[in-house]
């Protein structure tokens, strides 16, 4: 299935990254006003807006600042290096307890986001005031369960980082221990880059054999 390459296309038909794009089933279709409005927002705040993984995603100087997407129960802003926003009305939410870099802002209604535009303005704007300084995200060595390599995926991909934390703790753990086994990097990040597919369709590693 191939991805979603323009925002209209977004708008319409989802990202088209599972068997629910182009269908009323696909999430796009609950939040399609709420999106169009955050859309606006990142625009409006002197965003680019690109597509990356099917999602409207919107960049400074080239580099991701966050993407606007819908998930089952809400609209939001993915800001990439979220952990270090100062978040003074405490609106941000940690993907997963693991999740070192990535923030979600979430919506539920038009109305939400109509009535705090400027608060989402102003985190927008300490985004791109991050991105603009240089800082960068510090990640620990020292995961207690996850590879280092595997994290970084997902502070990048914050699709698949739902998507792997929406899966039952033992398929987590499944996974987990595959990409660990390795002992060299470049075979690590191989092992996982095979699973990314997997992960997004939110099958186990061993779902496949199983049904067979």
């Amino acid at each position: 299935m191939k991805m979603t390459t323009s925002i209209q296309q977004y708008l319409l038909d989802g990202c088209m990254r599972c068997n629910l794009g182009a269908t009323p089933q696909c999430k796009v279709n609950r939040w399609r006003e709420e999106l169009i409005c955050l859309i606006d927002l990142a625009k409006e705040a002197g965003l680019q807006a690109e597509m990356k993984w099917g999602v409207p995603c919107f960049t400074h100087n080239s580099k991701n600042v966050l993407t606007v997407s819908a998930l089952k129960d809400f609209a939001c802003l993915s800001f990439f290096k979220g952990s270090l926003l100062s978040d003074p009305a405490n609106k941000l939410v940690q993907p997963g307890p693991n999740s070192q870099a990535g923030r979600y802002f979430k919506f539920t209604s038009l109305e939400e986001i109509e009535a705090n535009k400027e608060l989402i303005l102003s985190y927008i704007k300490e985004a791109i005031a991050i991105e603009e300084s240089g800082q960068k995200v510090q990640f620990s060595k020292e995961l207690p369960d996850i590879p280092i390599e595997f994290q970084r995926f997902m502070e990048e991909d914050p699709f698949l980082s739902n998507a792997f934390y929406s899966l039952t703790p033992g398929r987590q753990r499944g996974y987990i221990l595959y990409f660990s086994q390795p002992k060299q990097e470049k075979s690590r990040i191989k092992r996982i880059e095979k699973c990314i597919e997997l992960i997004l369709k939110g099958e186990g590693l061993h779902d496949a054999y199983k049904r067979n």
